[in-house]
Order: C-alpha cells, then structure tokens, then sequence
C-alpha cells in the first residue's frame, strides 16, 4: 500500500513538472508571437509612414510633413522642401553678426548648406513628429542618398585636365553621358569676374569601367590670379547624377547663410563664424548664379560687393532666383588669395545627402523601408528606419 502511495505522489509531482514546463515553453511561445506581429507591425508602419512623407505635398508643409513636388506624379520630391529639414548630421553653426543658430549641411571644402533654425518654415524633429502624429510613439530617421555619385578630380593644371568617375551604389555606371561646364574666374580687378574660354562646355561618354575621357581645356590654365568651379551633369537609362568642383583655396573667404527660404543669402565673413581660423579684414566677391536644368547650366551673373569682418559691418545680403540652381561665389581677400565657395539652391542641384531625425543605435528592434526618388531631377534612395518607444521582450 505505501508502495503504491509512493508511486502515485511521484506520479502527480512528474505530472505537475511536466505542465509547467509546458506552459513555460507555451508562454515563450505566445510571447514571441507576440513581438513577431508587432515587429510586422512596425515594418508595416514604417511603409505607410514613408509613402506619407514622399506622397504628402510639400506645400502643405506648415500643417502636415510632406516632401511631394506636386507638379509630379510618384515619387517625386520638391528640392526646396528638403532644405527645410534640420540637418541630423552636421554640428549647427553661430554667427556672431546674427546671434542665430544655422543647421548644418556640408559636404566638403566650399561646399555647403546652411539654414536659419528657427524660420517658420524649417522643420526640427520634434515638430515633425507631431505633424506625422507619431510623437511619443515612435522615432524615425529619413535618410536620402544619391544613387549616383559623379567624382571629380584635378589631374593637372597646365593646361587645366580633370577626371570624371560615374559610379551607383557599388558599382561603376558604363556608357553614361556626362555633361559638364567649367566657370572660369580671373582675380586680376578689383571684384573677381567669370571669364569665357574656349570649349567651355562640352559631353564625354564612361567606358565600362565608369571613367570618361580626362576633360582638357588646352587654352586654361589655373595659377593664383585664375581660378575655377566645375560641374558635371551625368544621367543614363534615366537616371541622372550631378557632381561639381572647386580648387581648395585661402582664407579669409565668404560664408553664405540661407536666411529665408524666400531667397534671401547672408554673405559672411568667416572670421566671423565661430570655429573658423581665419584672419580678418576684408574680400571682394562676384556671386553668380547658375540655372540648373538637367544637363544645362546656364550662368547668370548677379551681384558685386565687398564683406567686411569685425563689429559695425554688417553682412551682405544676396537676393537668390526662385529657381533651382548653385549660388558661385568668386571672392578675392584682402591677402592677395581668392576662390570660389558655392552653396545649392534646392539640394538636388548639388545632390547633397540628408539625413533627418532620430538615431536609430541601440534601439530594441528597427524596421526599415526604402523608395526610389527623384530631387530636382537628380535620382536619390529614400531610406527610413522606424522604431518604437516602448520594448518588448520574452519572460523566461
């Protein structure tokens, strides 16, 4: 009898563990079914939620987040509308003659974006949030890429030769055409002037390799009283890139500062920006404006003036086209050297990145979605990673 006691408790306490080993793979089970349909979910977020950013007009920008160019149809952006999103990558940039914060969009020497924070019509991440009605819900980060990238080099002075390589995300772009003009500017007067000069513009055609033929203008040849800016506009089987180039050049040199989206440029000196090591005093400068239309470029010659550093100057103001195109300053400082910076009106004129919002490291769980975008012609990789404000995860 005890025998059989004995056999029945261990029955039952063998049942008992067996359960609850059932309903602790059970629960893990449900618990990982759980975040499985949430993470599809999220992922199914993350596509509505970018085709609203693309597909919403950008007009409508002060009541609802949107990029839409509504002269188009699909995925086309307006190249203004990204100007006016606060840049997530670059540090924001004072001037002093100001006493405003700048969002910062550089992509190198010369080249440059920088946007007033606190205009009307710029968008910071937390408003943006709010706008998409995702504040406290979620976090994102928008990034777009050009798909093609156009470098340029200099190879050697005289006379003036330069190489164009074409390339799409890893891997060389063949049979490309490239067309290009280069803004040649003489530093000789008083006020830097663009000079004409022979085969100013011209196509050249990548091999398989992505290269096109060195560009050569046999009757140019830069030294310290010449200078030069050079664009470079690459499209095949419709898609289309855009690349520029200017000589690295001496300080103290021009800094411009979008101070309303209306076209209004500050030109600052740039002993005057913070971070800057330069020296004082003053430059002249020729600023230009070149009308970007696809493979045309088409230069319009704008203002004449001086910048001067220190208190009681103040910045000179440029009134910008309401048109897509590059802003080129010539300027020529008052230490005998001179240059050319140049800053894009619209970011596709200049196929400058973006990257917008949130960080997305350390985050729980990300989805990701991707589009295929046109910017003022140029074609850009929309990128957005999702996540969610509050995590899940499995109870062992």
């Amino acid at each position: 009898m005890a025998g059989a006691t004995i056999d029945h408790l261990a029955s039952v306490i063998i049942f008992i563990a067996a359960l609850l080993l059932f309903i602790n793979l059970f629960n893990q089970t449900i618990q990982t079914a759980v975040i499985y349909q949430q993470h599809r979910a999220l992922a199914t977020k993350c596509s509505d939620l970018l085709d609203t950013m693309l597909l919403n007009p950008a007009n409508e920008m002060q009541t609802g987040f949107g990029l839409h160019d509504s002269n188009f149809m699909q995925y086309v952006l307006d190249s203004f509308s990204l100007m006016r999103l606060n840049s997530s990558t670059g540090t924001p940039v004072s001037y002093n003659k100001t006493g405003m914060m700048y969002s910062n969009m550089t992509v190198g020497f010369g080249n440059s974006l920088l946007m007033l924070m606190n205009d009307d019509d710029v968008v910071n991440y937390s408003r943006a949030l709010g706008m998409l009605g995702v504040n406290g819900t979620y976090g994102f980060q928008l990034t777009l890429t050009p798909i093609v990238n156009v470098s340029i080099a200099e190879v050697q002075t005289s006379p003036l030769k330069l190489s164009v390589d074409v390339s799409g995300v890893g891997f060389p772009l063949a049979n490309a055409s490239v067309s290009y003009r280069l803004i040649p500017v003489s530093l000789n007067g008083a006020y830097p002037d663009y000079l004409t000069v022979q085969d100013q513009t011209g196509t050249v055609y990548t091999g398989p390799d992505g290269i096109a033929p060195p560009v050569v203008f046999p009757t140019f040849t830069p030294n310290a009283t010449l200078t030069y800016a050079f664009v470079a506009y690459a499209q095949v089987g419709g898609v289309a890139g855009v690349g520029f180039y200017v000589p690295p050049s001496g300080n103290p040199k021009p800094i411009p500062f979008v101070e309303s989206l209306n076209g209004t440029v500050l030109l600052a000196h740039s002993s005057d920006v913070p971070n800057n090591a330069t020296s004082s005093g003053n430059f002249t400068y020729n600023a230009a404006f070149v009308k970007f239309s696809n493979e045309n470029f088409e230069l319009q010659e704008n203002s004449t003036g001086a910048v001067w550093s220190g208190a009681g100057h103040a910045p000179e103001v440029i009134t910008v086209p309401n048109d897509q195109g590059i802003l080129v300053i010539a300027y020529k400082n008052n230490l005998g050297s001179g240059g050319v910076a140049v800053m894009p009106w619209g970011v596709g004129s200049l196929a400058f990145p973006v990257v917008f919002g949130g960080s997305p490291a350390g985050q729980e769980w990300v989805a990701t979605d991707m589009r295929q975008v046109l910017v003022g012609g140029v074609a850009y990789q929309a990128k957005l990673s999702l996540w969610g404000l509050t995590g899940v995860q499995v109870v062992g």
